[in-house]
């Protein structure tokens, strides 16, 4: 007979005695249950005793949490979380500098654990560190333990970032600023001012005023990455967080480097920041790991966002100053100056300038302003077109010319397209959106020029104009050529170029014919055989695949995968695995301290779910941990890689996979697992690509053609190879 579901069967360890083997009632209090554990070892005043998880996190049992304890878990039964916080509050106080410093890696280690952070932090803990950060007696290791202890405790979020003092501020300012500072003290001071600005807008503006691009250059010509990437994370953060007015300022009145960060704007894009990070962090010959990569995406979609304001900014047809820059782009395009007012007819300048925009391809050919109050891309498409039209002056003229002298149903319209082509960049860069929590898709090019929005415009409205004539346009096919225009933009940044050169080049490679090429290609690979035979066999072959496609998900869980979760600050994320068993019956999960390196073998994962108690897979804003108040609600991203395991009554188990790929892999094998249909996209990617092929085996015209059973002997090995050539 099974035994109850509220009796867990655990080992409990004390320090120099036997570890015993227990039943725990979880009906039972915590309280009784410790009790009873002591009385075991005959120790007296058991509320001054607690159980913890015996492995490397060593977090207590709480009756919030005990019922993650499962059959075999190992506990261990030590001091109660206030008793350690009294002893630890006391003794890293010692006068002792080696007592001390065991002391604060001993209060590094446990401040992971929440139950003991509450009862340090009511010890006035916080206060006691900060204290001694400002105090500025401790360095090297002692403070970097503090300061370790400090970042944990605060990570929990029990304590306001509001309620820290000035003096505080300056000196985890003055470790930054410092040329020749301890690399772990260094790091955690980055964390924290990171963390200060993004939990407080009033710690945002005493940060921003101690801390300067100059001061933060240093770090980013390192070689170390880590502290790379927590210097971009907190130019992130401030990024992010300065006020509107604060993002716009004169270049040329201001000291760039010596300029507080509250001054944001055009800063990243100055040669002194942008040039350091392209030389000492993308090029560097260390490979970018996923954390810069996420903070160099981060720093690419916050520069792009600065084009937000004009974006969305409509022309005022009125604004004489705006209708100055449209003369200008006539001025260019035609050498012609602007016309005293007394010179002719009214009615005749009207008509000459209508004629002129006309030719530069302007919806509206009386009044083209009104062209430019569609938002998006408002005002940003004609700030493109003045840049193209100044800094790549023959190629403007040369378009413009070329469309005039065609015959008007052939003719590329440059200001049509300029609009339309800005509001299709501003989409495939996302410009007003946040950055999302979990992608690492930054584009080294963009890092390589200090005006890579409105350079990447000028190449790409040449490709526009080019893609115009070979595919021999008229104004009927303007959205098709944008269409394509689009897929050749796309299709050359997903090989992810490193220059914008190099993205030209391959833009080159990209003509209207090879993207014939490759669509032909593509529904070749697609064809679908719609004759009655043909879909029979079809029908006939898809369970045969899809038991394949199921077999290999479940395989792939017995692989398992290492799942994030995801706090506050993603560089302080913990780690869990999970794999299924190979018999297919049990999911194994544990947490564990980094990312792995391969497979974590089952016996190390302590907690194990029957496949046969779960319920049902939910997906989405659905989960448990996506109904919680934070950041991760509000993410898209992080919304669409959640899900879910429902077991026993109200139970849950809570993913958040790394990618795609991986959330399609894990909700299809669990849904296989409790015999419902697997619907993802990565499921019907893989039936059409399957199917395809096995459409096409089956389909070979073999007849007459004798296929061997056994595959061919290997022919011996020559005598002598003089007869190879060497082509290169």
């Amino acid at each position: 007979m099974p035994p109850p579901a509220d009796i867990v069967k655990v080992a409990i360890e004390w320090p120099g005695a036997f570890p015993k083997l227990m039943e725990i009632d979880q009906k039972k209090p915590l309280s009784a249950i410790i009790k009873e554990v002591c009385e075991g070892w005959s120790l007296g005043n058991h509320e001054n005793f607690a159980l913890q998880i015996a492995d490397a996190t060593n977090f207590y049992i709480t009756e919030k949490n005990r019922n993650d304890i499962k059959n075999g878990s190992i506990l261990r039964l030590t001091t109660s979380p206030y008793q350690t916080a009294v002893q630890l509050h006391e003794r890293i106080q010692s006068s002792s500098m080696d007592a001390k410093l065991e002391a604060l890696k001993d209060l590094a280690n446990a401040s992971r654990d929440i139950t003991f952070a509450q009862e340090f932090i009511n010890l006035d803990g916080i206060s006691l560190l900060t204290q001694m950060v400002e105090s500025g007696t401790d360095f090297g290791d002692l403070l970097s333990f503090t300061l370790t202890a400090f970042v944990e405790l605060m990570d929990h979020g029990i304590v306001s970032w509001d309620t820290f003092s000035v003096a505080f501020i300056k000196k985890i300012a003055s470790y930054v600023n410092k040329s020749a500072m301890d690399t772990a003290v260094l790091q955690r001071s980055l964390a924290i001012l990171e963390s200060m600005v993004l939990n407080s807008q009033d710690l945002y503006h005493k940060v921003a005023q101690e801390i300067t691009i100059g001061q933060l250059i240093p770090h980013l010509q390192g070689t170390d990455q880590d502290i790379q990437t927590y210097t971009i994370a907190v130019i992130n953060a401030l990024f992010l967080k300065a006020p509107e007015e604060k993002r716009q300022f004169d270049e040329h009145i201001v000291d760039i480097l010596n300029c507080p960060l509250t001054e944001m704007a055009h800063i990243l894009a100055q040669k002194q920041l942008r040039s350091i990070i392209l030389s000492n962090v993308i090029r560097s010959p260390i490979p970018i790991n996923d954390e810069m990569a996420h903070q160099l995406y981060v720093l690419q979609v916050l520069t792009f966002n600065l084009l937000e304001d004009r974006m969305m900014t409509k022309m005022d047809p009125q604004d004489q100053a705006q209708r100055d820059i449209i003369f200008e782009l006539r001025r260019i395009a035609f050498d012609v100056e602007c016309e005293p007012n007394n010179s002719g007819s009214i009615e005749k300048r009207k008509s000459m300038y209508t004629r002129d925009y006309k030719k530069l391809g302007f919806i509206n050919h009386v009044n083209p302003a009104v062209d430019f109050t569609q938002i998006p891309p408002g005002m940003l498409a004609l700030d493109n077109m003045l840049y193209f039209a100044k800094h790549h002056q023959d190629a403007y003229i040369r378009i413009v010319l070329e469309n005039s002298s065609r015959e008007d149903k052939h003719e590329c319209p440059f200001g049509r397209s300029s609009i339309e082509l800005t509001k299709m960049l501003c989409e495939i860069l996302k410009v007003g959106e946040l950055p999302s929590e979990n992608c690492h898709d930054f584009h080294p090019m963009f890092f390589t020029h200090d005006r890579s929005f409105e350079e990447f415009f000028c190449i790409c409205i040449q490709l526009l104009n080019k893609t115009w004539k070979e595919m021999r346009a008229t104004s009927e096919d303007f959205n098709k050529v944008m269409q394509v225009v689009r897929e050749q933009i796309m299709r050359a940044l997903t090989l992810k170029p490193n220059s914008l050169d190099q993205f030209k080049s391959r833009l080159q490679n990209l003509s209207y014919t090879e993207i014939l090429k490759i669509r032909q290609s593509e529904r070749m690979n697609q064809e679908d055989f719609q004759s009655r035979p043909i879909l029979e066999l079809r029908e006939k072959i898809q369970p045969e695949i899809m038991e394949l496609i199921k077999q290999q998900r479940l395989n792939r869980l017995c692989e398992g995968t290492c799942f994030r979760k995801i706090s506050s600050r993603r560089r302080q994320d913990k780690f869990w695995y999970c794999r299924l068993s190979p018999n297919h019956k049990v999911l194994h999960y544990g947490d564990l301290e980094e990312s792995p390196q391969g497979e974590v073998p089952h016996d190390s994962l302590q907690d194990k779910l029957p496949v046969a108690d779960i319920k049902a897979v939910i997906t989405g804003k659905d989960c448990p941990h996506m109904k919680e108040k934070g950041a991760l609600k509000q993410n898209k991203e992080v919304l669409e890689l959640a899900f879910s395991v429902l077991y026993e009554s109200d139970e849950y188990l809570n993913f958040i996979a790394p990618d795609k790929h991986e959330y399609c892999v894990w909700t299809d094998g669990l849904n296989a697992l409790l015999g419902k249909e697997m619907t993802s996209d990565y499921t019907k990617s893989d039936m059409d690509t399957l199917l395809s092929m096995e459409m096409k085996l089956r389909l070979l015209d073999l007849e007459n053609i004798q296929i061997p059973e056994a595959p061919p002997p290997i022919p011996k090995e020559p005598s002598n190879y003089d007869f190879v050539y060497d082509c290169n």
